[in-house]
């Protein structure tokens, strides 16, 4: 069954049923203000922090059929007197629509609907300015006949601790409170709030149209003592709401806006608005502009605006319809909400508290946005340095409120590491990525403080960002194990894999290597002569260290246990060869070519299937504490032998960087949702962004998706469909111009804005090679290399011809 299609002109998915496998969302705001609409229009609000100031409560475990965070009702009377109560998003009323579309576009969702003689078009959005979400609800009679319509919009609030307003039932009810206004201007204003806010921090719903009447007690607006339903409110088969306000209980926004009496083909049409300030008299300007539709209309163009803008730095042309699809619009758009969210707040992550912004996640995420947002991904870059630990290790996520660091899961483990064997070296990366992209050298020499704190609260030590870096590479160098490799810690990338300490990480080892590669780089720059050589050693010692005692005959092993035994080896039962054992070599420079050649060929071999290249092989069936959270899942789910898709792009990556462009172009476009709207039924995730996890072939449900949008493959995708396959990427010097493509391929076209000018670079491939540069041109002029040199202005024609010289 197809759900839905994608609309590149208008760069939307148009999903065309309310009832999708699970519920599909989008992201509106940021972290500032903003959150989740789902695909029948519930919304998950917050402001700052999802655990900490949440303002909707939205339960994701409930059924797909029940209200969750708010919706959307209309009472449509006719001539005669007869009523029909409906939600145009469905939920929770569940009367069929003759027409349902929901759009999910750039940070704004339009649901469209029609039935019962009016068509209702509600779009949610956040203004780029301000912190208000924007409800902009159109209504139009399509029927023959003079119809009555009454809109009424509803949020369920929850109280600011998210956490406690489910653990809580005694102290959070007493605390709840909604009181209703009546502004001067005859507008209503339901203010919201947990009485230890009252007088600093409180909710607020308006409309641009005076309210008819008002609910604020769920109890009394779904009837019976709490007895009646979302389904069927008894407040609405009234000809008003009850006007209750809420002293206690469960606080609601409900408005009653009376449209009236509209004729065949009138649309009338009404903004409701949801916010959080200090106190009703501080929003009231804000609320005043958003009752003026042309102010309205003016916040969702500059909305467009700015994602026009943002797009435009890089603008691909494909033979793949499907590859452009991500590229150009939801592929760089997943980016900057990962970026924005980490792994805090999504359908699955749920915002309360486990977790907050992780230091190796967002480290990665900002791989994906600094082509994009460099000054903004460098300010976050600076927020994740500022909580990494003197010995230049880093604590494992922080609260972005408060910036209260803890080192995560490995806090419930005593006799294990309180740190990741990988965290640290992430921010290498990134850092290396902002200067090649940006040019701005001077960045590395900011003081950013380290986490510890003396007794007032104050760092202990600040150090430069240049600093920071060598203290990681220090931390790895200097914690090695029995081989000589890195020491896992409490885990490395794969957190699902809890070795007792002592044990050992190929995937470090190889991070280091290419976190190595990186700082040699930033040496050149920064003309480190002496601490070049120092790396270098450094360098060849762990590649030496990794080819002896790493190589397992047909691919490398991924762990060493704390008593030296091989994980990953042909010699174990279960989890024999891991993926990310054998791209990191290659990304690391580590494997010679025939190693390399080989370990790549295990993975096509043994890991690949038709939905992607499964994390490992065979699965553990079943649970071993030495072992830890991997073998809590049954095989061929998430790290056990799941197609856990973060760890695809690393060997699009690899198989680049060895020239086989059919393989890198397989795994993209094996993985790529878009690619997958034809098998909704299989994949059941949204088609318009990277899930984390695919079901592996050892499982039942092969193929199904899960997780979508807060994953580190938006990043990782990006950056080897667009830096990789099409090969265009920054460095110190210029921009670097090296595909990797499918032989086939004729030509492909990349518009890169770069350092202030813009390249228009067409790749032609008349020899049908997958990669060589035989020329390249620039305004015309033959030049040496494949690097098209820095512009500060202006738009510049890069013209390269592939082929074997």
């Amino acid at each position: 069954m197809k759900f839905g299609y994608f609309d590149d002109k208008n760069k939307e998915y148009v999903a065309t049923t309310p009832c999708t496998p699970i519920k599909w969302c989008n992201y509106v705001g940021t972290l500032d203000f903003g959150g989740i609409v789902d695909s029948n229009g519930g919304v998950l609000l917050c402001k700052g922090d999802p655990a900490l100031n949440r303002i909707t409560k939205y339960i994701a475990q409930l059924p797909n059929s029940d209200f969750k965070g708010s919706t959307l009702y209309l009472k449509v009377r006719d001539s005669k007197g007869k009523v029909e109560v409906f939600s145009p998003f469905y939920t929770p009323t569940l009367k069929p629509l003759d027409k349902f579309e929901n759009h999910t576009g750039l940070s704004y969702t339009t649901i469209i609907s029609e039935a019962f003689g009016v068509r209702c078009e509600a779009t949610f959005f956040v203004p780029n300015d301000a912190p208000v979400l924007l409800q902009d609800i159109k209504v139009t009679n399509i029927s023959d006949e003079e119809l009555h319509v009454d809109v009424v919009p509803v949020y369920e609030f929850t109280h600011f601790d998210a956490l406690k307003q489910l653990l809580n039932a005694d102290w959070v009810p007493q605390t709840m409170t909604l009181k209703a206004h009546k502004q001067v201007s005859g507008h209503t204003v339901l203010e919201q709030f947990a009485f230890m806010k009252r007088d600093a921090s409180v909710n607020l719903m308006t409309a641009d149209r005076e309210a008819t009447s008002f609910d604020g007690d769920r109890q009394k607006f779904i009837g019976n003592m709490g007895y009646g339903s979302w389904a069927a409110p008894a407040s609405l088969n009234e000809e008003e709401l009850g006007n209750t306000e809420c002293l206690r209980g469960d606080n609601i926004g409900a408005l009653n806006l009376r449209l009236g009496w509209l004729t065949p083909k009138q649309t009338e049409r009404t903004v409701v608005q949801l916010t959080q300030m200090d106190n009703v008299e501080q929003a009231e300007p804000m609320m005043a502009k958003y009752r003026d539709h042309a102010n309205v209309d003016a916040a969702f163009k500059a909305l467009a605006t700015h994602w026009d803008s943002y797009l435009a730095t890089v603008q691909v042309e494909t033979p793949d319809p499907a590859m452009n699809s991500m590229l150009n619009v939801h592929n760089p758009r997943q980016c900057h909400t990962t970026k924005n969210w980490s792994r805090y707040l999504s359908l699955y992550q749920l915002g309360y508290g486990a977790r907050g912004i992780g230091f190796r996640d967002s480290s990665q995420d900002t791989l994906g946005v600094i082509t994009h947002m460099p000054e903004e991904a460098r300010e976050f870059i600076e927020r994740l340095l500022s909580v990494q630990n003197t010995n230049g290790s880093a604590m494992h996520q922080f609260f972005p409120s408060t910036m209260e660091a803890n080192a995560g899961d490995s806090r419930e483990e005593e006799d294990r590491p309180d740190y990741y064997g990988d965290d640290h070296l992430w921010i290498i990366y990134a850092v290396t990525q902002y200067v090649k992209e940006t040019g701005n050298a001077a960045f590395l020499e900011k003081e950013i403080p380290f986490y510890q704190k003396d007794k007032n609260g104050n760092p202990v030590e600040s150090a430069s960002v240049w600093e920071h870096l060598c203290r990681s590479i220090d931390f790895t160098y200097s914690n090695t194990g029995k081989h000589g490799l890195p020491l896992l810690g409490f885990a490395d990338w794969n957190d699902t894999v809890n070795l007792p300490t002592g044990a050992e990480s190929m995937m470090v080892a190889n991070m280091y290597g290419k976190a190595l590669l990186d700082m040699l780089d930033l040496c050149q720059l920064r003309e480190e002569t002496e601490l070049a050589k120092q790396f270098q050693a450094q360098y060849d010692q762990m590649q030496a260290t990794v080819n002896e005692c790493g190589w397992d005959g047909e691919w490398f092993i991924r762990y060493f246990d704390e008593a030296g035994a091989p994980i990953g080896s042909h010699t174990n039962e279960q989890g024999q060869i891991y993926t990310n054992g054998q791209s990191w070599p290659v990304i690391s420079g580590f494997a010679p070519q025939d190693r390399a050649t080989q370990a790549l060929d295990s993975v096509y071999n043994k890991l690949n299937t038709a939905n992607g290249i499964k994390l490992s092989t065979p699965g553990y069936n079943g649970f071993d504490p030495k072992l830890g959270g991997v073998s809590t899942y049954p095989p061929g789910a998430k790290e056990n032998g799941g197609i856990f898709l973060h760890s695809n792009p690393w060997v699009m990556i690899a198989e680049a960087k060895m020239g086989n462009g059919e393989r890198a172009y397989e795994y993209y476009r094996q993985i790529n949702p878009a690619s997958k709207n034809d098998d909704i039924d299989t994949f059941e995730s949204e088609p318009y962004c990277y899930p984390q996890n695919i079901l592996g072939d050892e499982h039942e449900q092969f193929g199904l998706g899960r997780n979508a949008w807060l994953s580190g493959t938006s990043s990782w995708t990006y950056v080897a469909g667009t830096q990789w396959i099409l090969g265009v990427r920054p460095e110190v010097d210029g921009l670097l111009v090296d595909p990797c493509i499918p032989a086939e391929w004729p030509e492909f076209k990349v518009r890169r804005q770069f350092r202030g000018a813009v390249y228009n670079i067409h790749v032609t491939n008349p020899s049908n090679v997958c990669k060589g540069v035989l020329e390249m041109r620039v305004n015309g002029d033959l030049i040496d290399g494949n690097t098209a040199p820095i512009f500060t202005s202006g738009e510049h024609q890069v013209d390269v011809i592939l082929g074997a010289k």
